[in-house]
């Protein structure tokens, strides 16, 4: 009875499985190469203008509980940013010091044509679109979307609050994320609009397709002899043509595409298992202090697409930006080049996690396995605090600037290893040897693709057949009666 169930199992939710599997290891596949759209903090400053420091006539504002105050340009003019530790970021212009007019529509077309550098072609305000849908872009909503006119087929997207451009995708871009992310993340707009109505349909369409995955392995491997007690013909498979692709390609590729629908349903946290708190803003306050706001003369700089005042372990500090992405550490009151005081960071690391010991400091030179990106380096050195809270939290420094650039507790090591290890195959070892990491993936993601095709068709088969089986035993019936 056991053996019947898990047939049945295998066969009735492999076939709508297998056509998912099909479309996740495509899709998979062009992710590797078109990643989702994201505006990225070195394509912004590439297309930020040099400050205009002859038009930078009003002090940077004044106030207390800032965590950072940025000047760069904004439609040919410069402009404070300002955001606070509590509350909503806020623009005041560099030249008057008053508040921004809101957002127009003329506004957004001279800020897209000047960051895409080409004419506008078409303008519309919107709530969201399919490549605006996540919950980070809620704050600038409605957005203005700009279509430009270039070779690219640009659209940038700029914020009705702020006039930042938070998003920008080319033609190509599009088109390669409907083959590639859209489908592999079940995120089309309608339903990923609804943030736990999109994560409750990833849980209940991935999680049968585990049952599928393992009932086809647990097969695999009772039809498989290679004992001496084999097959007729001395053969270790029963099956031939489209069974056999679909017996062997499932076993020898079983484990890894169970690991990957297993690792895909955990990246919606099923039960909140994952969840944590991290580490608040006020022990972030406390370690960094507020921003002090600079001089207008000791900021000045030539070439600077961006200045920006922050403080790090209660150092006032200038992060000064060019377009090349090119980045210098000033003193926020010297405005000289900053230098931290050697031990500042371990003395003062302690208010992040407040009433932890201590447990360890660890000073990364090379990416290992919890400090790392795929495919590049991550920013180098780096210095890891390990803490000896409930949740064992690690914290991720920059040496030269004090910045914390991240944090991981106990939750998020494992969550590693289960969801980006099992589903990325992201470890350096693989990912920093190129195309290492790719022919690993390929030869995978091949492999899954002759289990599921296979699947497929041998399902479709079997309707067909089971439909004209009931067709006859209908016409039996009817000459009977």
């Amino acid at each position: 009875m056991v053996r019947r169930w898990l047939y049945l199992i295998h066969r009735w939710i492999g076939i709508g499985s297998c056509l998912l599997f099909a479309i996740w290891f495509v899709s998979g596949l062009v992710m590797i190469y078109v990643p989702y759209p994201s505006l990225t903090r070195a394509e912004r400053l590439a297309h930020l203008q040099p400050i205009d420091w002859s038009a930078v006539t009003a002090p940077a504002p004044q106030q207390a509980g800032l965590r950072s105050i940025v000047l760069e340009m904004r439609d040919g003019h410069p402009v404070w940013r300002i955001t606070p530790w509590e509350g909503k970021p806020s623009a005041i212009s560099a030249e008057v010091g008053r508040a921004i007019a809101p957002v127009d529509a003329a506004m957004a077309r001279r800020v897209a044509e000047g960051f895409g550098r080409a004419h506008v072609s078409a303008l519309k305000q919107i709530e969201r679109d399919q490549w605006t849908v996540a919950g980070g872009f809620d704050k600038h909503r409605p957005l203005w979307k700009a279509s430009l006119g270039d070779p690219v087929g640009s659209e940038i997207y700029v914020s009705s609050s702020t006039g930042d451009v938070v998003q920008e995708t080319s033609h190509s871009e599009r088109v390669w994320n409907w083959l590639g992310s859209v489908p592999h993340w079940i995120y089309p707009t309608v339903l990923r609009q609804n943030g736990e109505a999109w994560r409750q349909v990833v849980l209940w369409v991935s999680g049968p397709c585990i049952a599928a995955g393992v009932t086809g392995l647990w097969i695999g491997i009772l039809r498989t002899r290679l004992g001496r007690r084999r097959f007729k013909g001395g053969r270790v498979t029963p099956y031939h043509g489209w069974m056999l692709w679909h017996h062997v390609a499932g076993l020898v590729g079983g484990l890894a595409l169970i690991a990957w629908i297993f690792s895909g349903w955990l990246s919606v946290d099923p039960g909140r298992l994952f969840r944590s708190d991290g580490i608040s803003d006020a022990a972030l306050r406390d370690y960094a202090g507020d921003a002090v706001p600079p001089t207008v003369d000791g900021l000045k700089a030539a070439g600077a697409v961006r200045v920006e005042a922050i403080s790090a372990v209660g150092q006032p500090l200038l992060l000064v930006s060019r377009a090349s992405g090119k980045q210098r550490v000033l003193n926020g009151r010297t405005f000289q080049p900053f230098r931290m005081p050697q031990g500042r960071i371990e003395q003062v690391a302690a208010r992040l996690v407040p009433h932890a010991p201590i447990l360890g400091i660890d000073h990364l030179t090379a990416p290992d396995a919890y400090w790392y990106e795929a495919g590049s380096l991550p920013r180098l050195p780096v210095t890891r605090i390990r803490f000896g809270d409930p949740a064992a939290t690690w914290v991720h420094i920059a040496p030269d600037t004090g910045e914390v650039l991240g944090t991981i507790d106990a939750k998020g090591r494992t969550y590693r290893w289960l969801f980006d290890l099992l589903h990325k195959w992201d470890l350096n070892a693989l990912t920093q040897r190129r195309p290492l990491w790719d022919v690993v993936l390929w030869s995978l993601s091949l492999l899954g693709l002759v289990t599921s095709i296979s699947g497929v068709w041998l399902g479709w088969k079997r309707l067909l057949r089971d439909g004209k089986s009931r067709h006859t035993d209908r016409i039996r019936t009817g000459v009977k009666t």
